[in-house]
């Protein structure tokens, strides 16, 4: 068993068991040399098996294993669009979802930085326009967005962040999450989001891992 299927195996059963999705809702991808492994379809990510994954190469053609998701599309536009990424976590996280329905968001600065994290794991958040689930016509909207950032916010749905790992992506997933959740709490409130020169002077990189209960 690959040490990627296992990793995908671990980091979905811990997303579903800390409450970040619901449902069969969410998937995940990671890149295992030339092919992406994901999450199949109508399959919870607590009952994802390292040797039941899709393999799909990298236009997105179904290779082997079980039906894949059908959002995988969005995997894919993501890993086109962004060589250096290797893994990707989508979610419908309450507070993040619940964002994504609010009218008037600023589609290239929806949260402000409340917290230095936000500012070092998530940085720029992108919001694309609805499309609905495992509509491809999003492919293009995804693949242009993801060439300048890694953290998108798809409306009435939820976010998708990618990273170097897995464990990466979900670090500034749970950052985004986490933000929402003090935006949303504050609001009406005066806040004090971090300056430019603040967020400049931040001196850990976004690639900083924490391990992974």
């Amino acid at each position: 068993m690959s040490g990627a299927r296992s990793e995908l195996e671990r980091i979905a059963h811990s997303i579903h068991r800390r409450g970040l999705t619901h449902g069969r809702t969410g998937n995940l991808a990671v890149r295992e040399g030339e092919r992406i492994l994901v999450t199949p379809t109508g399959v919870g990510l607590d009952e994802v098996e390292a040797s039941e994954l899709s393999v799909l190469d990298r236009s997105g053609r179904h290779l082997d294993g079980p039906k894949p998701t059908k959002e995988a599309f969005l995997h894919v536009a993501v890993m086109r669009a962004r060589p250096q990424t290797h893994a990707i976590v989508h979610t419908h996280s309450v507070h993040a979802a619940a964002l994504s329905c609010l009218a008037d968001l600023n589609p290239t600065e929806p949260l402000p930085p409340l917290t230095a994290y936000y500012g070092m794991r998530v940085g720029q958040l992108q919001v694309l326009p609805y499309f609905a689930p495992g509509d491809p016509a999003a492919t293009q909207a995804v693949e242009r967005a993801a060439e300048s950032g890694h953290a998108l916010l798809l409306r009435n749905h939820g976010p998708v962040v990618a990273g170097a790992s897995l464990g990466e992506a979900l670090d500034a997933l749970e950052e985004l999450e986490h933000t929402t959740q003090i935006y949303l709490l504050t609001a009406g409130m005066r806040t004090a989001p971090l300056s430019p020169a603040q967020l400049a002077a931040l001196s850990a990189p976004a690639t900083t891992e924490r391990p992974r209960p």
